[in-house]
């Protein structure tokens, strides 16, 4: 099987899971253990040094505790919109590898905008009931502020360059935020939004120097690992390699190419109106400026978006063609099932099911 039909499988695959998602309800028991979970959200794209410090860090912190990372997710898209290195499953057995617990699906990031994945992480929170968030973070003396905010449960909201105390109103830092921390205080809008109590759950943990994504993806697609071998933990390569000697890595180059563009090609105006992330500026261009030969000339129509990742999830939008208004159904009902893609042991599946056994699990390993 080629790269492309390999993709063209897995979206084929993941959109029947969604769509039958959309059916599906949360069910409410009595959970029957006492034991802490720490739920932390990383893409592991690929599992890197930051990602282990932050993991073995938490743990220290509570090591009688389930470590749970939430790994997206649906359709193989990241929160960039770009294709994953590896699988979610190849990511979820890496995690497993370095010392996580257990690993559950995370929300398909790629389709969505960053607001709409955000509140689908603080669901998946509440849903398994987190009693720690672990975070790693950029440190600076302006940033203190809110750390401290969030530490005693406040929300802090992110808007066009100032975050916003969502108690009083109060501007607590103006201009942009390092990626990391934008997610924390991102995070907290959205738990706030739902209800969910945070005070004193969440682990700052400073994130360490020395690592680069940029330069490990590029390590990966070129094949040439020794620039990024300092920063890979041992079983994050081994892992690497066998998806790569596999066929199914490195995959973040790889789109159903004849896909989208057949769809820009061919699909009707009320089509295109029904995907989610695109808007009306860019559906008249794509209609003004079709037959298009390839993605470039597709890319070229999208309209800017607020996100710098816009016109890369407007693309994974096309690409795997999911009404807005069942993304929508979607988001309200996140998690319909719990999905357990990994698990360190048996012992350890027990006492997650008895922690959450209000909820829907299965096992997709």
């Amino acid at each position: 099987m080629s790269s492309e039909e390999f993709v063209k499988s897995v979206i084929s695959r993941d959109k029947k899971v969604f769509l039958n998602d959309l059916k599906m309800r949360a069910r409410f028991i009595e959970s029957k253990s006492d034991v802490e979970i720490l739920a932390d959200f990383t893409e592991y794209n690929p599992l890197h040094n930051g990602h282990l410090h932050c993991l073995l860090e938490a743990k220290k912190e509570v090591p009688e505790g389930i470590f749970v990372a939430v790994v997206p997710g649906p359709f193989e898209r990241s929160g960039r919109g770009i294709p994953y290195i590896m699988t979610r499953q190849a990511r979820a057995e890496a995690a497993i590898a370095v010392g996580a617990d257990l690993v559950v699906e995370g929300p398909p990031m790629g389709i969505m905008g960053s607001g709409q994945y955000s509140l689908c992480l603080a669901r998946m929170f509440q849903a398994i009931d987190a009693d720690y968030i672990p975070r790693g973070y950029k440190p600076s003396s302006e940033f203190d502020i809110i750390l401290d905010k969030i530490r005693k449960g406040v929300g802090v909201a992110p808007k066009p360059y100032r975050m916003v105390d969502m108690e009083t109103g109060d501007v607590l830092l103006k201009g942009k935020l390092n990626e990391d921390n934008y997610v924390i205080v991102s995070l907290s809008k959205s738990l706030t939004k739902i209800g969910f109590n945070f005070q004193d759950k969440f682990l700052f943990i400073p994130r360490i120097e020395g690592v680069s994504g940029t330069i490990i993806r590029e390590a990966v697609v070129t094949g040439a690992f020794e620039s990024a071998k300092k920063m890979l933990p041992s079983k994050t390569l081994e892992i690497l390699r066998k998806e790569i000697d596999q066929g199914r890595a490195p995959m973040n180059t790889v789109r159903d190419v004849e896909g989208i563009i057949h769809t820009a090609n061919n699909a009707t105006v009320p089509d295109l109106k029904s995907f989610s992330l695109i808007d009306e500026r860019t559906i008249e261009n794509i209609i003004q400026k079709r037959p298009f030969a390839t993605i470039q000339q597709i890319e070229e129509c999208i309209a800017r978006g607020f996100s710098r990742h816009h016109r890369q999830r407007v693309i994974s939008s096309l690409e795997v063609r999911i009404d807005k208004d069942d993304l929508s159904r979607y988001i309200d009902n996140y998690p319909s099932t719990i999905r357990i893609l990994n698990y360190k042991n048996k012992e350890v599946l027990r006492e997650f099911k008895k922690r959450i056994a209000h909820r829907r699990l299965e096992i997709c390993q």
